[in-house]
């Protein structure tokens, strides 16, 4: 699997980036051509109830690499990439890679 790893610094207002998100970023990003997962994680306090470094950390992967860069070329993902601004103000980083499962 090739995955691209999305890590959202934590935003100003965390209601309105989160009704966002689910609302119109996700639908967008999960119309994207041969998306074989896509998973989030809404960060929370670490057990000594520290901060959490990112906010929203999301999981997008397709079944190969190909199929990875056809889908980020697509009008799609495009259209999700333009998105980013209308809610993400504060950053985000996106990290690719090839997946491995462990267990």
């Amino acid at each position: 699997m090739h995955q691209l790893t999305v890590l959202y610094n934590h935003p100003a207002d965390p209601a309105a980036f989160d009704k966002h998100y689910r609302e119109v970023h996700a639908p967008l990003a999960a119309k994207a051509p041969g998306l074989a997962g896509y998973t989030v994680t809404w960060c929370r306090p670490g057990p000594d109830g520290s901060k959490p470094a990112y906010h929203l950390i999301a999981v997008l992967s397709w079944e190969t690499e190909e199929a990875l860069k056809a889908s980020l070329a697509s009008p799609e993902f495009q259209a999700a990439g333009a998105d980013l601004p209308n809610f993400a103000a504060a950053g985000a980083q996106l990290i690719f890679g090839e997946s491995e499962t462990v267990v």
